[in-house]
């Protein structure tokens, strides 16, 4: 796989003057849709969709061919199937892109230690102290492209401008596949006459504002009084998109924090009152968590539940063990006896599970649990950790999640619509 010079090929494309433009924002082209297609080559050139097509199904990511139809990332399941009836959907599989996120992220840090993630599949990169190694930054980003195509059989779309907006408009305007470099004395060229919704932070309400102010352009926007700004949005949200709109960003990138917590939770397609059914579903969140926990070196002290009930009522528990865990054994029985502590009589919508109070588990201290043998339930799960690794996620699981009553290990059937990571930035939010 060779990535192309993309949308950006033209006078802001990889030859324009990158003096200056040491800020890469780098985005995963439908990253989701694309790691599903990696491992299923025969879907490549159709429309695939990412998410559940039941009623409460929602759409987490969508291939190129499917976008064609006008199918986006959270939308309902069911009307993009009416957009796209022969659209193949496939359940989330949070596991697979957590691993290739954490490879392509490993490319990142290869060329800089100062990369700043947003999310599974983009992340912004300061580049300058690279220069002098790799060259100039427009070559930088190129490498980076190759390598991603070459060693992930994925591919991603680069900005390369001054600040992390311009690079972030950069990289959405050259996708798919592409790259845009914004030089340092044509920034107000390139932002001016893009649309105002362009601006980051202007969401639908916002825009819908400032179109009812004669403001369509970013160009507009950068012309309007402050003042006129003010009455309609408020001091905070117009001095900022002020800023913005005159390419103005001080920001900087800022290296990966640690992770807080870590948690999975599933929408059911159907309310439930079934104990069974909730059990086995808590059992599966709690088997993914602990997955995710050991892949990313860490265990933790609290352990919460979400529920949401079918009146949207959220209620959330939560418990500290003086041990930290990244056993789902353990996850479940604390999450469990949660859940029942709840003493719920209502049927449920959402329910959820997370680890919280995060810890290195490499050297952490670990006392074995009351009756737990000598080779217990985490050698177990890091057994089951090596075959996933070696022959792909889902092939050891806890037998309770084998059997009889129609709810599936991948997370279909009579129960869960869809299942979210905590790792990753939830896009959608709200009664879907």
């Amino acid at each position: 796989m060779v990535p192309r010079d993309g949308a950006g090929s033209g006078e802001f494309g990889p030859g324009a003057d990158d003096t200056g433009c040491t800020v890469l924002h780098v985005d995963m082209d439908a990253f989701y849709a694309s790691v599903e297609i990696r491992r299923r080559p025969e879907l490549r050139g159709k429309p695939v969709i990412v998410g559940g097509a039941g009623p409460r199904g929602v759409v987490s990511a969508a291939s190129y061919e499917a976008r064609k139809y006008g199918v986006r990332s959270a939308m309902p399941g069911s009307r993009a199937q009416r957009l796209c009836p022969h659209a193949v959907f496939l359940p989330p599989d949070f596991t697979a892109y957590g691993e290739a996120s954490r490879a392509v992220m490993a490319i990142f840090r290869d060329v800089t230690p100062l990369v700043e993630p947003l999310s599974l599949d983009e992340a912004f990169l300061d580049v300058a102290g690279a220069r002098r190694l790799l060259g100039r930054p427009a070559e930088i980003a190129a490498l980076i492209r190759r390598r991603v195509a070459e060693e992930q059989r994925l591919t991603c779309s680069v900005g390369v401008a001054p600040t992390k907006f311009m690079a972030k408009l950069g990289s959405t305007r050259a996708k798919p596949d592409g790259m845009a470099v914004i030089p340092v004395g044509r920034v107000l060229e390139y932002l001016h006459p893009l649309p105002v919704a362009s601006v980051w932070g202007v969401g639908e309400k916002t825009a819908e504002v400032l179109q009812r102010l004669g403001l369509k352009t970013v160009g507009d926007l950068a012309a309007a009084p402050v003042g006129m700004l003010r009455a309609a949005l408020g001091d905070a949200a117009a001095v900022h998109l002020h800023e913005l709109s005159w390419g103005r960003d001080p920001r900087r990138v800022i290296p990966e924090q640690v992770e807080k917590s870590i948690g999975a939770e599933t929408t059911f397609d159907v309310d439930v009152s079934d104990l069974s059914i909730i059990r086995r579903t808590m059992l599966a969140l709690s088997t993914k968590v602990a997955q995710r926990l050991r892949q990313a070196g860490q265990a933790g002290r609290t352990v919460s539940v979400k529920i949401r009930l079918a009146d949207f009522q959220t209620l959330s528990r939560s418990r500290t063990v003086d041990v930290p865990t990244d056993v789902s054994r353990e996850i479940f029985e604390i999450g469990w006896s949660l859940f029942q502590s709840a003493r719920l009589g209502e049927r449920i919508r959402l329910i959820g599970v997370r680890v919280e109070g995060l810890v290195h588990a490499d050297g952490t201290p670990r006392q074995m649990t009351l009756g737990e043998r000598d080779h217990g339930w985490r050698d177990a799960e890091r057994a089951a950790d090596a075959v996933a690794a070696r022959f792909g996620s889902g092939l050891v699981q806890p037998a309770s999640l084998l059997g009889g009553d129609g709810l599936r290990p991948d997370g279909n059937g009579a129960a869960p619509a869809r299942e979210r990571a905590g790792e990753s930035q939830t896009r959608h939010n709200g009664r879907t």
